[in-house]
């Protein structure tokens, strides 16, 4: 299995299998973790909690303990290493995260959401995987293609379905320019020095390549070996110009040609072909639920399309008639809705305004109405309800890019006093409008201090660059503050359909019991108590957080008026720390119930 060179090699009668996993009903129902697979496990871990519910021993790597905090920079020798481990590919492998399926599952996670697998130019560590040599291999540092097979095949068998990274909009760094790789001049197409040799020297034919160049040189399959595969247009340099975004490299990532003609009347080129072929492969091999698709702004919309088109057919011949298409799709909610209705994805990445507001508003520095709103703006997503959004995009606080941050990249619990708020935000992620997703090691509160990428992409399983700047101990462990908490509150996210599917409504407090409206900043900081609805069919939930780190808050907070009698009660499904096992409904505001939540707490009423 595998090792095909070409696209031709590949029966797809004989391989498409009769009993694929079904889709899930509704995507809303899930709760994602997205995870990068050299980060995540490296399989010798021992004293975790193994898939089948028993302690795991017999490996080497100890549970991190609060004396390895920061033991890997100790010193300035120790600390330059674990800074250049963070650059390179550190050890995570396929069979690593396949032993961390029940670590998962407890955990209350629906759908794993792993970083691109494919073979990465050899001599380069692009660990991420974002630079793909490769379509129909997987990284040899990860595994092999039956590890991938094994890992969906463990994750089904206990009820977890499988998200892959995917990209089409650019390969790795395959060739080299004659001049070294130029910024992107108006268009002009620059000459190719040639392909990449296994070693990274740009010294081969830029043309079909020969067998004994297979597996490291180059690119492969072998329908990619043309020069009309790439623009060859140099990197982008003004990133929301067009058609530079389209036609740029990605940096050393070379960006491939899609084809040509408007949305409605695009011609896909051949490259665009043998991809969408290539990823038609490892659904029907693996068994994959639904692929992330990277960098869908820089691609045509008609490329998108058709990509889009062809998979979605190709996925409910076989049976898996929910297969979902999540897209990267930068430059606001508009952009991202228009995308989505002309292309036909399914979902987009919520990467730019939601984790931002979702981050400082439970930290006190934004307007809740900045937040929901997002949600609730007919007039931007041109539709005439605000429900649409809780299957149209998926929802996060922390990834591994943080471009909204710049030069300032951290984790939510790097700076004000995040780790105690950190369920807050957490119950805001996973009962809030959308489908949620957690970054991997967010359990464990990773905070990712440093400012730069690496630094937001530590290793679970410790190696040479683990979390909070240690070495050799691993973070899997399910008794500390936080994961049991998130595991309670998915409970109940599955448990009432109002928090995965209703609609959505930001609600009026008081202090008084009177005076009543929205909270808002005074100052440079709210400390305020922020709640809201989630109602489907005749049912209410309430969720709130308190916003202030050091005091509890009491205050009243509306509900709908219709749903619930005076005096009646609203029980409490969760909370992170002392409060009301029942609220009583009064008439205040039309009704409303009085919350006492504690310092940077989070609760639930229904």
């Amino acid at each position: 299995m595998g090792n095909f060179k070409s696209l031709q090699e590949i029966d797809f009668k004989n391989l498409v299998k009769p009993d694929y996993f079904p889709s899930p009903q509704a995507w809303e129902d899930q709760v994602l973790y997205f995870l990068l697979l050299d980060r995540f496990s490296d399989g010798k871990e021992k004293e975790f909690i193994d898939n089948t519910g028993n302690v795991f021993i017999s490996g080497t790597t100890p549970p991190f303990i609060t004396e390895n905090f920061e033991n890997a920079i100790q010193n300035a020798a120790d600390a330059t290493n674990w800074n250049e481990a963070g650059n390179k590919f550190v050890g995570g492998t396929l069979k690593g995260l396949e032993s961390k399926i029940g670590y998962l599952k407890r955990l209350g996670i629906s759908a794993i959401w792993i970083s691109p697998v494919f073979k990465q130019v050899k001599s380069l560590e692009t660990f991420h995987g974002y630079g793909i040599q490769d379509f129909l291999e997987i990284e040899p540092r990860f595994g092999t293609t039956q590890d991938l097979i094994d890992v969906v095949k463990t994750a089904h068998d206990n009820g977890i379905y499988v998200i892959l990274d995917i990209i089409l909009n650019h390969s790795g760094d395959v060739f080299g320019y004659e001049k070294g790789q130029p910024d992107y001049q108006n268009g002009t197409i620059f000459p190719v020095q040639g392909f990449r040799d296994a070693a990274g020297s740009a010294n081969l034919p830029f043309s079909a390549m020969d067998e004994d160049q297979f597996p490291d040189a180059g690119i492969w399959p072998s329908e990619l070996q043309t020069l009309e595969t790439f623009t060859r247009k140099g990197k982008i340099i003004h990133w929301d110009d067009s058609p530079e975004f389209l036609d740029g490299d990605f940096e050393s990532l070379k960006d491939i040609h899609h084809g040509n003609g408007s949305t409605d009347n695009f011609h896909p080129s051949e490259a665009l072909v043998a991809l969408t072929k290539a990823y038609k492969y490892w659904i029907a091999v693996a068994d994959i639920d639904g692929f992330r698709i990277d960098t869908v702004k820089h691609m045509e919309t008609g490329a998108t399309r058709y990509f889009a088109s062809v998979i979605k057919e190709f996925t409910m011949a076989v049976g898996k008639e929910n297969f979902y298409l999540i897209g990267e799709i930068t430059g606001g909610r508009s952009r991202a809705f228009d995308t989505l209705e002309i292309t036909g994805l399914d979902a987009a990445l919520g990467i730019d305004d939601i984790p931002d507001k979702m981050e400082y508003m439970v930290k006190g520095y934004r307007n809740p109405s900045e937040y929901f709103s997002l949600f609730r703006n007919s007039e931007l997503v041109h539709k005439d309800s605000h429900i649409w959004f809780r299957n149209k995009v998926v929802t996060l606080f922390d990834d591994h890019d943080q471009v909204r941050k710049g030069n300032n990249k951290a984790r939510y619990c790097a700076n004000d006093s995040g780790a105690d708020s950190l369920i807050a935000v957490i119950g805001l992620n996973l009962t809030s409008l959308g489908i949620p997703c957690l970054y991997y090691g967010t359990e464990q509160a990773f905070d990712g201090e440093g400012g730069n990428d690496r630094y937001i992409r530590e290793a679970m399983f410790g190696g040479a660059f683990g979390g909070f700047r240690s070495k050799n101990a691993h973070f899997f462990k399910e008794n500390n503050t936080w994961y049991p908490e998130i595991a309670k509150i998915i409970d109940v996210r599955n448990k009432h359909i109002p928090l995965r599917r209703g609609r959505q409504y930001l609600r009026q407090i008081s202090g008084n019991g009177t005076d009543f409206g929205f909270p808002v900043m005074f100052g440079d900081r709210m400390k305020s108590i922020v709640a809201w609805s989630r109602i489907f069919n005749d049912q209410e939930i309430l969720c709130a957080f308190n916003t202030d780190p050091e005091n509890e808050l009491i205050a009243y907070v509306t509900i709908d008026g219709t749903l619930h009698t005076i005096n009646s009660r609203m029980k409490c499904l969760y909370a992170s720390g002392p409060s009301p096992v029942e609220v009583n409904v009064e008439v205040r505001n039309g009704k409303a119930v009085r919350l006492t939540i504690p310092p940077s707490g989070f609760v639930i009423y229904g």
